[in-house]
């Protein structure tokens, strides 16, 4: 099956039955049409329902939104060039944040134009990192709803930054993106940012990286966002195509959907060398959009490609061009079902966007689940602001009592996990793991250290070599814009491991008592609060200092009292 500009081909192995009948469902369905024209009957017959979904697929038109505003993006980015700024900064999570950092990995700043940096994390280190050169750093402020925590935290440091390198007109080295009517739009007007991009808001943050969210940046960083845009519509119209089995989106969707409802819900992302920030951006759509109910599919990135893989796994293989795609097939490959999608060059990585948005919403109606919602990612929010609260009134942040202690870290399990390792120590959390469980490994710690990240992969790759079962790395906060709403609304296969170390060196968020540090701590503690009240099996590490041989240290032990 061919199409320009990506190719695709699916050996589906033993999910040849269930993914023939998931593409014979949807073409009795006419899916294809269907979506493209925004039939709410074929999602669901519960009024309200429909009405939801009424409001969140505004990414079908997001083409026919953005193309017009070519010439203007490029205006402006040229502006920016002129005017001197040596580094533009988005500020922004998740949906707002994932697709510019991908467009950031692959594509990279073009000659001329601004370092650009992705801020999404709150973790004193990086915020201090980001703000280096705030002399000469344009800030972009990206938030669909204006009122995200972390984003108007890391806001109010860059405006201090600002003033404190002398500008006084520090609203002119701010850019908002945000939709509508928002607190941050009325902000942007009131303090007379350098410009104001409002996206349409039928269009949801995770299926935004067509939308001003993913183009304002590609234009910062001088790529051509026309040619993004016409591999998109290459693949929208081949996305229109009626019979699902030669459709990139919809076969795509089945695969992952029968996958998922055969058992086989662990989604293993392996791109090619150029695309490997892919993953990132992939992880957020598919976790958050299926992982609902119960139900969900299981998003896997970063994974060594020389893993060897349980029964409980679908592999899709990115490539581009010459770049060759990752093999050969590994022991335990042989059997499962894989997807093969090649790409001509990284313009089409528009093209990609857009087939992983049809494919996920095509998996979510195969699934039973609405893939436009987040039901429960306001549970870490509320926990989160429960301790902000009680910071305020008592400048500390209650702490969980430890269940043990390895070399003065602390180690806390929720009511779940004690259940299921019914007297055995903290020290053997990973007992819990069964064969179609996946481990998330959750640290708050900074993601651009290649020795914290060295030592989380090496605990991961074990984890799966001895067990069998997948693990996942995300970074919080980011995770909970991203992977969060799977933990805590996916099915209960999920065995979760918060890790968290105080920075050296904290800082202040201006306007506020607390710091990113106690804001950081909130957040994970929030969410460990919300996993225990969701009924998942999980730890949380808190390391006295950030030390890695420490981190070593006690993930040698988990895994030797884990067998």
């Amino acid at each position: 099956m061919t199409l320009s500009p990506s190719t695709f081909s699916i050996t589906a192995r033993s999910l040849t039955r269930p993914f023939d009948a998931a593409c014979a469902r949807l073409d009795g369905l006419g899916f294809a049409e269907a979506l493209w024209n925004k039939r709410l009957d074929v999602w669901s017959a519960d009024p309200a329902t429909q009405q939801l979904i009424a409001h969140r697929l505004g990414w079908l038109q997001a083409l026919a939104f953005v193309t017009p505003q070519v010439a203007r993006l490029r205006a402006f980015a040229d502006s920016v060039k002129r005017d001197g700024f040596t580094d533009v900064v988005l500020l922004g999570m998740g949906g707002s944040s994932l697709a510019p950092e991908v467009l950031r990995q692959v594509f990279g700043a073009a000659p001329g134009s601004p370092r650009f940096l992705v801020l999404d994390s709150i973790d004193p280190d990086a915020v201090h990192a980001a703000m280096a050169r705030a002399r000469t750093t344009l800030f972009v402020l990206a938030s669909k709803s204006g009122s995200t925590i972390e984003p108007n935290a890391m806001a109010a440091e860059a405006r201090r930054r600002v003033v404190a390198e002398g500008h006084t007109s520090w609203s002119a080295r701010f850019v908002a993106i945000t939709d509508q009517d928002t607190t941050l739009h009325a902000r942007a007007v009131a303090d007379g940012f350098r410009d104001l991009f409002l996206n349409p808001a039928d269009i949801g943050g995770r299926y935004s990286a067509l939308s001003f969210f993913g183009m304002v940046p590609a234009a910062l960083m001088g790529i051509d966002i026309a040619a993004l845009l016409d591999g998109a519509r290459t693949m929208e119209a081949a996305c229109r195509r009626p019979r699902a089995a030669d459709n990139p989106g919809l076969a795509l969707g089945a695969l992952m959907g029968a996958g998922a409802l055969a058992g086989r819900d662990k989604l293993t992302l392996r791109p090619s060398a150029a695309l490997r920030s892919l993953g990132l951006w992939v992880e957020q759509l598919v976790a958050e959009s299926t992982g609902k109910h119960g139900k969900g599919i299981v998003p896997v990135t970063g994974e060594g490609n020389d893993t060897t893989l349980g029964s409980d796994r679908v592999i899709a293989t990115v490539s581009v061009g010459a770049d060759a795609p990752p093999g050969p097939d590994r022991p335990g490959d042989k059997e499962t079902p894989h997807i093969r999608l090649e790409m001509p060059n990284i313009e089409a990585l528009g093209a990609e966007f857009l087939r992983w948005e049809v494919a996920t919403a095509t998996a979510g109606l195969l699934l039973g689940v609405n893939p436009f919602d987040e039901p429960d990612v306001d549970q870490a929010k509320r926990a989160t602001r429960v301790l902000l609260d009680s910071y305020r009134h008592q400048h500390s942040i209650p702490l969980p009592e430890p269940h043990a202690a390895i070399s003065g870290a602390r180690l806390t399990l929720s009511a779940p996990a004690v259940n299921e390792l019914a007297g055995r120590p903290a020290q053997s959390f990973l007992q819990v793991l069964g064969p179609s469980d996946y481990l998330g490994v959750l640290p708050y710690l900074p993601s651009d250290d290649p020795a914290w990240e060295d030592a989380l992969q090496s605990l991961r790759a074990a984890v799966t070599a001895r067990t069998g079962c997948a693990a996942t790395l995300g970074y919080g906060p980011r995770y909970l814009h991203s992977t969060g709403q799977l933990h805590k609304g996916g099915p209960t296969n999920a065995v979760l491991v918060i890790i968290t170390a105080d920075a050296d060196e904290d800082l202040a968020v201006p306007g506020e008592p607390y710091s990113f540090g106690v804001l950081e701590m909130a957040q994970a503690l929030g969410d460990f609060t919300s996993l225990e009240r969701a009924g998942r099996r999980a730890l949380l590490v808190r390391l006295p200092r950030r030390d890695v041989d420490l981190l070593r240290q006690v993930a040698g032990v988990l895994l030797a009292e884990g067998r």
